[in-house]
């Protein structure tokens, strides 16, 4: 080292212990140290009260009907069905596993330890037989996963595009699944007045995101477009679907349409809700694509003309893409947003999981003061799926590198 030069040491980060710790952030000077005290005696009244709740709660309202709150009507003797449908979902979820490693193997093994507990720990009120059945059918699903990972690591369904198709074409077939076909015995039609409970909100959720992020893109690439017809369309649209509440849409879609169809055309009730809430959610969608759009810089406009792309080259393969990784933490709001508005479906006569509840509770007189219970399990069963939403995107992001320069 040169004469001039300065040499500097690192010192090692020094961890402190836990008493060294809590007395440098909770209890470092008098003020601290009395929020400390009181938010603890806080905490530890109410979670002293919540346990005394829990074990006194009556649950039997939850533990007497789950697959009533799973399928809502759908007909006992049609359930294989739903059945199939989870495992093509925990197939799909091997397979991805394998391909996408850690980004997908949280939630994977999440899923099926999901399963193990509805398989042991979930109290099921129902007949033995039953009971067997559902028991041995969760923990088949954990089988399932794990093959779609073994069949993932060793064929050539292990290839990424193979298993987005997969996924792609996943969802009309549940749904056809779900329905059945006219002209096949063995799948008989199942209308979609008897379908309800979490199966439903998950459907209308999944459908809804599928429709509304395509549509959204569209949309907003219509908004900054040049053509004068094209970019007032999508404007006013885009105003006026976000200028009312889901409510009102979904009124008009499933009240008000019906009544300009002529007499020989029928829409299912289901449709028009999927309609409404597909067109709801492309609007506040394709606001969150156009932010992402404007923060692009000009320089890869021109970085793209450069090398010879032409305009929609450029839009598909260099600015859409960094559009679109910008904003994923407002797209996946969006879809949270989305997925929590599906319980509004039950003002249009949809029965879904929310309506399923206040069904159960409206069936004993007993059960009217068994509330709290109700919507408290309804509340957990949606903050499940919301926060592997959450968690998924910030995998993502971290994947992504989103917010590294």
């Amino acid at each position: 080292m040169s004469a001039g030069s300065i040499s500097t040491t690192l010192k090692p980060i020094r961890k402190l212990g836990p008493v060294a710790w809590l007395r440098k952030n909770l209890f470092n000077g008098w003020f601290n140290s009395i929020l400390t005290i009181i938010t603890l005696y806080i905490l530890i009244r109410f979670f002293i009260g919540l346990i005394g709740w829990l074990a006194a709660a009556n649950w039997a309202p939850v533990t007497t009907s789950p697959i009533l709150y799973a399928v809502g009507q759908y007909p006992q003797v049609e359930l294989f069905r739903v059945g199939i449908c989870l495992w093509i979902v925990s197939f799909l979820f091997g397979l991805s596993w394998a391909i996408w490693g850690n980004i997908i193997r949280n939630f994977a093994i999440m899923l099926m330890v999901g399963f193990l507990f509805l398989a042991i720990f979930l109290p099921f009120e129902l007949a033995d037989i039953t009971q067997t059945t559902l028991r041995l059918f969760f923990l088949s699903n954990i089988a399932v996963v794990m093959i779609g990972y073994g069949l993932g690591r060793r064929t050539v369904l292990g290839k990424a595009r193979w298993v987005l198709v997969a996924w792609f074409l996943s969802l009309p077939a549940i749904v056809i699944l779900l329905h059945g076909l006219p002209s096949v015995e063995a799948l008989p039609v199942v209308e979609t007045t008897v379908w309800g409970g979490l199966m439903l909100n998950l459907l209308i959720a999944a459908v809804g995101i599928a429709a509304s992020f395509p549509l959204g893109i569209l949309l907003a690439l219509g908004r900054r477009s040049t053509l004068p017809v094209v970019k007032v369309f999508c404007t006013v649209f885009i105003e006026t679907i976000r200028g009312v509440p889901l409510v009102t849409i979904l009124f008009m879609f499933s009240i008000m349409l019906p009544l300009f169809l002529t007499g020989d055309i029928r829409i299912d009730r289901l449709l028009r809700a999927l309609i409404g809430i597909t067109l709801f959610s492309s609007a506040y969608m394709a606001e969150n694509i156009r932010g992402g759009l404007q923060a692009i810089p000009f320089g890869q406009y021109d970085a793209a003309k450069a090398i010879g792309l032409s305009s929609t080259l450029t839009m598909l393969l260099i600015i859409l893409p960094q559009a679109i990784r910008l904003v994923i933490p407002a797209i996946v709001g969006q879809f949270i947003s989305l997925f929590k508005d599906t319980t509004l479906v039950s003002i249009v006569g949809l029965i879904d999981i929310l309506g399923i509840g206040r069904s159960i509770l409206a069936s004993k007189p007993e059960w009217t003061s068994s509330q709290a219970e109700v919507y408290i399990f309804i509340a957990i069963v949606f903050w499940i799926f919301t926060y592997s939403m959450s968690y998924s995107s910030r995998r993502l992001e971290k994947a992504m590198g989103v917010g590294v320069r």
